[in-house]
């Protein structure tokens, strides 16, 4: 019988799980949280001026596929709930309350991307309510990345959604956050 087959051995490696799963977790909120804010300062000191006084316009990526544009939102996705940010707010804190205590349970590395992710990306849009103008949980999110026929959004919002949708194809896959599939 091997170290892993005892329960000893099973609930080290189970530990030892865990460990790297909040280590991939806290690694990945911290990264797109770095990612998000720089991003958003340099959005505000280089487009900002750019859309607002000089009347240049967008920067053009890809033709009009992809273009970079300055904008102020107060409100949700697709702006929705503009003047009602700091229910966004609130929604935040306890979406992140759910992830930090659903952590403690946490073992699968592919559920620490996905639960990062969410997490960094919803950190990094509560920084921006917390701390711009005009106030605290009612502060504007900058969003700068344009599509075609699509809302501008932000590397905050853009994690969220890769997010949401890795976790849809672990939960299809019947990955459980604790590691292991599930059986039908």
């Amino acid at each position: 019988m091997s170290q892993s087959d005892t329960p000893e051995g099973h609930a080290s490696s189970l530990s030892g799980a865990h460990r790297i799963a909040i280590v991939v977790l806290a690694s990945m909120t911290l990264l797109v949280i770095v990612l998000d804010q720089w991003s958003k300062h340099w959005a505000h000191d280089s487009l900002a001026p750019r859309m607002l006084v000089g009347g240049q316009g967008p920067v053009h990526l890809v033709g009009t596929w992809v273009q970079l544009v300055y904008a102020e939102n107060s409100g949700a996705a697709f702006s929705i709930g503009t003047g009602f940010t700091w229910i966004f707010t609130v929604i935040a804190i306890i979406v992140a309350i759910v992830i930090i205590r659903t952590a403690g349970r946490l073992t699968s590395v592919a559920w620490a991307i996905a639960m990062g992710g969410l997490l960094g990306g919803l950190l990094g849009n509560l920084c921006d309510r917390m701390f711009r103008p005009p106030g605290p949980g009612r502060g504007f999110v900058i969003d700068f990345i344009q599509l075609p026929h699509y809302p501008i959004f932000n590397v905050a919002d853009s994690c969220i959604v890769g997010a949401a949708i890795l976790m849809v194809a672990l939960t299809l896959l019947g990955v459980s956050y604790r590691g292991s599939s599930r059986q039908p």
